[in-house]
């Protein structure tokens, strides 16, 4: 055995000084010292000596591997110094180049919006309030007058999680909270921006979307504070030139109610295909709270009165921005989003 364990070094040793890359150097560590190397396998039969060769044998063993691993290390440092030496001959790099600038990010157009119009109610004095996406019924449909089977209730065509627990559909149930939370005919000032869920997806609409709520509760508010905010709020966002009027409409949490529509950005007012001739555009729905609701968040509906309003950021976003597809904002398309 020891004349074998001889021819096998001297085989190795000289397979080592012939490799010639880091690859083949590898091939042959794991050729004589891997699991079934050579080496290894005579290591696993020593316990076939006699106990008086094992010792022997096994010492002849040990200084063979550690001569083949000094040899493997002094390779492999040598091959690599000629890779090295080969790369720095081949490769060169022209130090008067400019430098590559990493590309930078900007804000989503949702994002930007939405940033306009909290700045907007801020210098108002409103404040930010938030809750959760996922909500209760009774915050949800039934403190705002909605019953169950209440009618109304199909103008949201909503995710329900449980009887009791759905995705909220509206930022509403954030106002709900915040009057609950103050002390009675405490003074409430406050937007509720946020993501709401409705099962609908067209050009227009999409089962995800974000809203602005606005709640103002104080003594002496009437419509014409509300239709004064709105206007700032018209004005600030698409200009000084832009028009606002307000229609009469039904929400059941508001009474009176009203759709806010503001002249075509697209024509000016003179009428086309974005507006469809009318020459004006609806951007958002508000009104007078309801004495329903203002009772459920502990108002006495003789001190105190406000009004709400509620309006979609990606809506906003389209007319700011001239998109006429909602789709587009939750594409992803670098070649969409590059624009802004």
């Amino acid at each position: 055995m020891e004349k074998e364990l001889m021819a096998l070094r001297d085989a190795a040793t000289q397979e080592l000084v012939q490799a010639n890359d880091l690859s083949s150097l590898n091939e042959l560590r794991v050729k004589y010292l891997g699991k079934k190397g050579s080496l290894t396998a005579i290591l696993r039969g020593l316990g076939g000596l006699s106990p008086e060769e094992r010792p022997r044998i096994g010492q002849v063993v040990n200084e063979i591997r550690e001569e083949m691993e000094r040899l493997l290390a002094e390779k492999t440092e040598e091959l690599k110094a000629v890779e090295l030496s080969r790369r720095l001959a081949s490769e060169r790099i022209d130090v008067t180049l400019p430098g590559r600038r990493p590309e930078m990010g900007h804000l989503h157009p949702l994002t930007k919006t939405l940033d306009i119009i909290k700045d907007t109610f801020m210098r108002m004095g409103f404040e930010i309030v938030g809750g959760p996406e996922v909500e209760r019924d009774f915050y949800n449909f039934e403190a705002l007058g909605l019953p169950k089977n209440h009618p109304a209730r199909d103008m949201q065509d909503s995710f329900y999680i449980t009887e009791e627990i759905l995705l909220r559909t509206h930022t509403s149930p954030v106002q709900v909270r915040t009057m609950l939370a103050h002390p009675p005919n405490h003074p409430i000032r406050v937007i509720a921006p946020g993501k709401v869920y409705r099962r609908d997806y067209d050009a227009t609409h999409a089962p995800m979307f974000q809203q602005v709520e606005g709640l103002v509760v104080d003594k002496g508010i009437t419509l014409g504070d509300l239709k004064g905010t709105l206007e700032l709020f018209v004005q600030e966002v698409f200009g000084k030139d832009v028009k606002m009027r307000m229609r009469p409409s039904f929400f059941p949490f508001t009474e009176p109610s009203a759709e806010v529509d503001i002249s075509c950005v697209m024509c000016s007012g003179k009428g086309c295909r974005v507006c469809k001739g009318t020459g004006w555009l609806e951007i958002l729905g508000s009104g007078m709270v309801h004495p329903r609701v203002l009772e459920g968040g502990n108002y006495d509906t003789a001190v105190v009165s406000g009004f709400a309003f509620g309006m979609g950021v990606e809506r906003i976003a389209m007319l700011l921005y001239g998109i006429d597809d909602l789709r587009l904002f939750f594409d992803n398309d670098l070649r969409f989003l590059r624009q802004f």
